[in-house]
């Protein structure tokens, strides 16, 4: 089969490599999958890096979220058991952790439920206990993880304000359901908030940024409001000042969504049944904005680690693809 490799720690377009390899053999507990689509999320980017918090042994073969096909032909959602990642032809997967690949969904658009849209409802919902009526801030509002927590927010009930960065993001943001998207290249995101709600501030940020990004929610942010911190895409990780946090009563939540696969698999189900009705009647829609064949998936993660593109992008092994 064919697999993407990583030899060596780096950028993605430099240290991925296409090979001919074994099909993985699957230990006690897991599955063989044939990959349907897998798509490229900013995890992956740091996994070449070396710099995410699970660190496979080389070579290793990144990709994170899959929509697979089992041998006796069920179409599922899993992230594969590392080093055998998402990137190839087959992968492998922990049996007791498949998800059952919404009808409703294309194979791209059913991987793309999974880590995004899982990960915005723990934040959201779990997390930041978003009420409907409330505002919610999102930064990154056209990439991948933002755009669920857009979708997710609005149907929650919330009013949603998107930070992105450049014209382009901020079409796509409106597209997607934002009641206000602000440019943060072009306006002053503190002030945009302000104005837009009176003053108060947004009750919830979702911040998979990091950086300048968490600056701005602790000044934007409302009396109680709740700051979820996702991620770090902006490769600043901030240092929360907490007397600030206590003079002006709000509080910063963490969230690492793969601790609950570990830790309480049963809302992660909970969580994928929730997700399968909202896409179902339609109030959530993946956004996958190219399928690129797996030949191209090295230069697909490297896109994404450079912040270039929006929504999903899907690697989808020999079928037709359209970017």
């Amino acid at each position: 089969m064919q697999a993407w490799q990583v030899h060596e720690n780096g950028e993605p377009s430099e240290v991925m490599r296409l090979a001919e390899t074994e099909r993985p053999v699957p230990a006690d507990g897991q599955v063989l999958l044939r990959v349907r689509a897998a798509n490229v999320n900013f995890p992956d980017a740091l996994l070449c890096r070396g710099e995410y918090q699970v660190r496979p042994p080389l070579p290793f073969t990144p990709g994170v979220e899959v929509c697979g096909e089992t041998e006796d032909g069920r179409r599922v959602l899993a992230t594969p058991a590392l080093p055998h990642g998402g990137f190839a032809e087959y992968a492998l997967a922990d049996a007791a952790a498949l998800l059952p690949a919404p009808d409703s969904l294309d194979d791209a658009e059913a991987a793309a439920l999974h880590i995004g849209y899982q990960t915005g409802w723990f934040g959201l919902h779990r997390r930041a206990r978003l009420e409907p009526g409330e505002t919610l801030l999102v930064h990154a509002a056209a990439g991948g993880v933002g755009s669920a927590a857009v979708q997710l927010g609005k149907a929650a009930g919330a009013t949603v304000i998107g930070v992105v960065g450049g014209a382009e993001k901020a079409a796509v943001a409106g597209e997607l359901g934002c009641d206000l998207v602000i440019d943060r290249r072009a306006e002053n995101v503190v002030a945009a908030v302000k104005e837009a709600t009176g003053g108060r501030g947004a009750d919830v940020v979702y911040d998979p940024v990091g950086g300048d990004a968490y600056t701005q929610s602790a000044k934007a942010v409302a009396f109680e409001g709740r700051i979820v911190v996702v991620g770090f895409a902006s490769g600043t990780v901030p240092r929360p000042a907490l007397h600030h946090a206590l003079v002006k009563n709000y509080s910063v939540l963490g969230l690492h969504w793969g601790l609950y696969q570990a830790k309480n698999p049963g809302l992660v189900r909970e969580c994928h049944d929730r997700l399968t009705e909202l896409a179902a009647r339609g109030a959530i829609a993946p956004l996958v904005s190219a399928r690129v064949p797996l030949d191209e998936a090295a230069a697909a993660v490297q896109r994404v680690a450079d912040g270039t593109t929006t929504g999903r992008v899907a690697v989808v092994p020999g079928r037709e693809t359209v970017a």
